[in-house]
């Protein structure tokens, strides 16, 4: 992991257009090849970034980091404050809590919640930042990726797109489609997820483990 902090100007060229004018920002140089442009705010998205597999190549006063679909990353740095390098090690990963790994194997076996004839690949599907909970393929053979989450916030969703931007780079699933399935989806996330193509999907918890309600009178 290597934490640059610069006054730098940050042009994006590739599917849009995206200028960052100079301004004293913190670079982050990850081990898996992604290079993140964040500023102190926002909360934890970057302001622009480069997913995996890419290259940066470095010059006096500027950084180039390309990928394999031609998109361009160019960073001007006029200053440097501080360029530090740690080695991290192998993360553990995240684990889940009780709830969202149990969501998770009961609709790994209970795949009819999605659609009819869909079909398992994997679960705990992996990509270069993270896997995605459930890899499958829907009744028409097209790849889809689901992620599973207890309560459904905007961060979720953020996940999943990410996850869907690398795999979509692999030709033998492209085109890859989204599922976001979680107990409760708040609003905002749900608007998030339909405009950028994810089908929400509200799981019942109980519904699925066999547990029947019992009517009440009032």
């Amino acid at each position: 992991m290597r934490l640059v902090i610069a006054r730098c100007s940050v042009d994006y060229v590739g599917r849009l257009t995206a200028h960052l004018p100079s301004a004293l920002r913190l670079l982050i140089v990850k081990a898996d090849g992604s290079v993140l442009v964040h500023s102190d705010g926002g909360s934890y998205k970057p302001l622009n970034w480069m997913s995996p597999p890419c290259r940066l190549t470095e010059q006096p006063g500027l950084w180039s980091v390309t990928n394999k679909a031609g998109e361009t990353l160019a960073i001007t740095i006029t200053e440097v404050i501080s360029d530090t390098s740690a080695e991290l090690g192998v993360d553990p990963g995240l684990v889940k809590d009780g709830v969202e790994a149990h969501l998770q194997e009961l609709l790994a076996a209970q795949l009819g919640r999605l659609g009819d004839g869909w079909r398992l690949v994997r679960r705990e599907y992996p990509t270069p930042i993270g896997p995605v909970d459930l890899m499958c393929r829907d009744d028409a053979g097209c790849s889809v990726a689901v992620e599973i989450k207890r309560r459904g916030e905007i961060d979720g969703v953020e996940q999943l797109t990410r996850y869907l931007d690398l795999l979509n780079r692999d030709p033998l699933l492209a085109p890859v489609h989204g599922v976001f399935a979680a107990q409760e989806i708040r609003p905002q996330a749900r608007t998030l997820a339909e405009d950028r193509g994810i089908r929400c999907v509200t799981l019942d918890y109980d519904t699925m483990r066999g547990i029947k309600r019992e009517g009440t009178l009032f």
